[in-house]
């Protein structure tokens, strides 16, 4: 390797300058100084220059007369267009959100087993003691599995998941889709 880069290293050596380049020691910190090599620039005449607050105006400059305050800006007034854009828009998106059946949320699976009667049983007591629950049982061969609940959030889903421990303590959140409206 250490081969093939040697004639890259001669062809960078014969490009070099050869007039002698003034360098200067590094500094030892990391602030690098450049004022020895380039002169400063005068930037004054950039530099705005004011007179201090009720001092007279210098010599040979001329007064000018005190300019009148600035009327205050009143806010535009809003146009029926915009308003009537916003409008529809706004229509628009509650036409598209009442189409909306289902969204992210919880369920709690209250049981997973092979035994269709012991679902039912925990079903029975769930929708006897809490019957505005929604329940949801279904069968993948050969496992029954009882859903409880349709909750948007984690909070509410924890809350149910307190209520139903009673019935069935192994009973878990899981994430899935959920019914926003439940009204047919």
């Amino acid at each position: 390797m250490l081969l093939l880069s040697l004639p890259l290293l001669a062809a960078c050596a014969t490009t070099a300058p050869t007039a002698p380049v003034a360098t200067t020691p590094a500094p030892t910190d990391t602030v690098r100084k450049t004022t020895a090599l380039m002169p400063a620039e005068d930037l004054t005449k950039y530099r705005p220059t004011f007179a201090p607050a009720g001092a007279a105006p210098a010599p040979g400059t001329t007064a000018a007369a005190p300019r009148p305050a600035p009327a205050p800006k009143t806010a535009p007034v809003p146009t029926n267009a915009v308003t009537a854009q916003v409008e529809q828009r706004l229509r628009d998106q509650a036409f598209t959100n009442q189409n909306v059946k289902y969204t992210s949320g919880y369920r709690i699976r209250v049981y997973l087993g092979l035994e269709r009667e012991q679902a039912m049983t925990i079903r029975r007591q769930i929708i006897g003691r809490y019957p505005d629950e929604t329940d949801y049982l279904t069968f993948k061969q050969p496992v029954y599995r009882l859903y409880i609940g349709d909750y948007t959030t984690k909070l509410e889903a924890a809350r149910g998941l307190a209520r139903v421990r009673s019935f069935a303590p192994k009973a878990e959140l899981e994430a899935m889709q959920v019914l926003l409206n439940k009204l047919p």
